[in-house]
């Protein structure tokens, strides 16, 4: 392989996931190509964010992991309690219902989502056995790559709770524990670390989440012989 090109949080941005890996000349056959997580929400076209994530994975041997947001809609359809609802309707589900529905839903009440689970159920669960059975981390000789990050209270991070590969931040982002190899990971904005869309490097950790889904730009990094290039492209 010439390069691994990692990528986060595309969050139904499905034109700017196109045009990067358009912009970077992504070729299957010469590159790795990393997905860190969160497909859907927020965006405009999770369905087709999903689609086009099993391509890259099926077609192109790119490696996917599963991030918070694609549990969500997973546990959404699998485990549909009030607690499940309300955190996916809090954190962008909306966008990924009407995606999903082909429609414009201006409001999910419980009759809406009742029928907009039913539906996805019914004529999606090719999606939804994808993105439950993706994995949460993936380790190679150079990195380790992780949606949300590693626990520094696990000395052997493997064994940590599969929640904290998910969703852990700030524990991860600011600890003073270090890593065999760089962690490269989304689910934090980097604008949120360094005040900055840009992907963020500190040590043997770097952040790629560019914030797409909330205007900002979707990042890619390039790791080649032993160096670092960044893309990014402009959100839509």
């Amino acid at each position: 392989m010439n390069r691994t090109i990692m990528i986060s949080d595309i969050h139904g941005c499905l034109v700017d996931l196109d045009q990067l890996l358009n912009t970077i000349s992504f070729d299957s056959r010469v590159d790795q190509l990393f997905l860190l997580g969160d497909f859907v929400d927020r965006g405009p076209n999770s369905k087709e964010t999903v689609e086009r994530v099993m391509q890259l994975v099926q077609q192109h041997h790119a490696i996917a992991l599963r991030g918070n947001h694609d549990q969500r809609l997973v546990d959404l359809i699998r485990n549909s309690n009030k607690d499940v609802r309300r955190k996916f309707l809090e954190h962008g589900g909306l966008q990924t219902i009407q995606s999903y529905l082909h429609s414009e839903v201006l409001e999910l009440n419980d009759d809406v989502l009742d029928s907009a689970t039913d539906y996805i159920g019914k004529n999606f669960m090719d999606h939804i056995r994808f993105l439950e059975n993706l994995p949460l981390y993936y380790e190679d000789d150079s990195h380790i790559y992780v949606h949300a990050g590693l626990n520094p209270n696990y000395p052997n991070w493997r064994e940590q709770p599969d929640y904290d590969f998910m969703y852990i931040k700030d524990e991860f982002i600011y600890s003073r524990m270090r890593f065999d190899k760089p962690v490269v990971f989304g689910h934090t904005r980097t604008s949120d670390i360094h005040g900055s869309p840009d992907v963020w490097f500190q040590e043997d950790r770097i952040g790629i989440d560019g914030g797409c889904a909330y205007g900002l730009q979707l990042n890619g990094l390039i790791y080649e012989n032993g160096t670092y290039k960044t893309v990014k492209v402009g959100s839509r």
